[in-house]
C-alpha cells in the first residue's frame, strides 16, 4: 500500500505513505490517480486533504526506480504523471496540501495542484524542483501546473537553478497561504478544507479560476503523448 485513505469529519484525508520519503514510484502514482478520480467523482462535502506519511510530504519522483523500469514502464509512469495531475485538478471541491515536510518535485508540483497550502512550521524544510540537478525534465502535465501557479520570475529561478527554499520563503511569494505548528497541521488542514466547502458558490468560482488549467491538463491527458517521451525511445 503505497497511500492511505481515511475521513474526518466528511473530509477526505489522502496520505502519500511509501517511507522512507514518500518518492513516486508507478504504484504510488497510479495510487493517487485512481484517488484523485475517485474524490472527483464523489466530491467528499468538506473537501479533500492530501499530505505525506511520517515527515515527509514527498520527495518527488523515484529516480532510483524510475532508472531501473523498462521503456514501457517508463513511458507509462511519464503519461501516467499528468493523468494523475489532471485528476487531481479535476476535483471540484476544495483540496489542501498539508505539507508537513520536505517537498520536491513531483511533491511540489502535486503541492501546487492544491486550492490552499498549508506547510508545517519549520526552517529546515526543503521546497523546490530540482529536476535540472536530477537530470530529468518535467513531463508535459507538471509543467502545465508550474507556469500557471508560479510567477516567471520565480519559475526561471526555482527550475534552472534547483533552488531549494524554505517555507518562509514560500509564504512571502504567497505560493505557501500559511504555517502552523507541525502537531496542529492535521486538524487545521481538515478545518481549512471544510471552511472553503462551506462557501456556496466554491465550486463555481473554482471553475472560473482554475478551470482552464484543468482543461489544458485533461486534453493533454487524454492525448497520451509527451515530448519528454522521446528520451526513451
Amino acid at each position: 500500500m503505497t497511500i492511505t485513505i481515511s475521513r474526518t469529519d466528511e473530509t477526505r484525508l489522502i496520505t502519500i505513505d511509501r517511507p522512507p520519503v514518500n518518492a513516486l514510484d508507478l504504484d504510488t502514482i497510479l495510487a493517487l490517480d485512481r484517488a484523485f478520480a475517485a474524490a472527483a467523482q464523489e466530491t467528499p462535502n468538506n473537501g479533500v486533504v492530501l499530505t505525506g506519511g511520517g515527515q515527509v510530504f514527498s520527495a518527488g519522483v523515484d529516480t532510483r526506480a524510475f532508472a531501473g523500469y523498462s521503456r514501457e514502464q517508463r513511458h507509462a509512469m511519464v503519461l501516467a504523471i499528468t493523468r494523475m495531475v489532471s485528476h487531481l485538478l479535476a476535483i471540484p471541491v476544495p483540496v489542501v496540501a498539508a505539507v508537513n515536510g520536505h517537498a520536491l518535485g513531483g511533491g511540489f508540483v502535486l503541492m501546487l495542484g492544491c486550492d490552499y497550502r498549508i506547510a508545517a512550521q519549520s526552517d529546515t524544510t526543503k521546497l523546490g524542483m530540482t529536476e535540472a540537478r536530477a537530470g530529468i525534465a518535467f513531463p508535459a502535465g507538471p509543467l502545465e501546473v508550474m507556469r500557471h501557479e508560479l510567477s516567471g520570475e520565480m519559475l526561471r529561478v526555482m527550475t534552472l537553478s534547483s533552488a531549494v527554499l524554505t517555507v518562509s520563503e514560500l509564504l512571502q511569494a504567497s505560493v505557501m497561504d500559511a504555517q502552523c505548528p507541525s502537531a496542529e497541521l492535521p486538524s487545521q488542514a481538515v478545518a481549512t478544507a471544510k471552511s472553503l466547502s462551506s462557501q456556496p458558490a466554491f465550486r463555481a468560482v473554482k471553475r472560473q479560476i482554475r478551470g482552464a488549467l484543468a482543461d489544458r491538463l485533461a486534453a493533454l491527458a487524454a492525448a497520451g503523448q509527451d515530448a519528454f517521451l522521446a528520451a526513451f525511445e
